[in-house]
């Protein structure tokens, strides 16, 4: 399990204690990525046992998640399952979520509010997530319902392939799915319970500035994937 956390102080330790040990017949692990930040964000990690990874400064939560990648695949792990740390994931369906690549019949499995119950009750954000499935499906060719959904699971292999393709330090969940896909790997959904964030506010900002942005996280990603040179040459 990785989970990147910037001032979750007030809600990291409970979704910790929801993680659980098992998932069918694999062991899991927790890293947790404290993504900068003033708070007890890194105590709470500590204190819980897990791994935990501190960075000195905040770089944004698709960086963490980009080094929390890499150490993850460096230390063997066959699965990668990502959460948010604010309590709107539920951590008990990671059985759920992690089925599909176990049964090999996907290469990452996004969890869906939209297949499963929206306990939310931002209209705007609501809509946002129809919108942009839709944007994101036109381009990619899949059927996504959820695609700013952070509870998804991944196979090792596909991480190796993608990650030199992941640039956005910020609003990254789109640019993930443009790359799996553009690379011609499985996607699958699963339906998931999505909560409203247990406390605190959100670190994201205002629904109409995360639109631009994710709108435009979409755009420059599919230019880049599309018509510029495989990075890894």
């Amino acid at each position: 399990m990785l989970i990147a956390a910037y001032e979750e102080e007030e809600n990291l330790g409970d979704v910790l204690k929801e993680v659980p040990t098992m998932a069918g017949d694999l062991e899991v692990s927790t890293l947790v990525m404290v993504d900068g930040g003033s708070d007890g964000t890194d105590q709470v990690a500590i204190d819980a046992g897990v791994f935990t990874c501190v960075l000195p400064v905040n770089l944004g939560q698709g960086a963490a998640l980009r080094l929390g990648y890499e150490l993850a695949l460096a230390h063997g792990a066959r699965f990668v399952v990502t959460l948010d740390a604010d309590g709107q994931n539920d951590p008990s369906e990671l059985s759920t979520i992690i089925e599909p690549l176990v049964a090999d019949e996907a290469d990452f499995v996004i969890g869906s509010r939209r297949l499963g119950v929206d306990r939310t009750t931002d209209r705007f954000r609501q809509a946002g997530v129809r919108v942009y499935a839709r944007i994101l499906n036109a381009i990619t060719h899949q059927e996504i319902t959820d695609s700013s959904n952070g509870f998804r699971a991944f196979r090792a292999e596909l991480l190796r392939d993608i990650v030199p393709y992941l640039r956005q330090d910020q609003y990254q969940t789109a640019e993930v799915v443009i790359a799996a896909a553009h690379r011609g790997w499985r996607i699958v959904q699963r339906p998931t319970i999505w909560h409203p964030r247990a406390s605190g506010q959100s670190k994201k900002s205002g629904n109409f500035i995360f639109g631009l942005q994710y709108a435009r996280v979409i755009g420059t990603t599919w230019l880049r994937v599309t018509f510029r040179r495989d990075p890894r040459n």
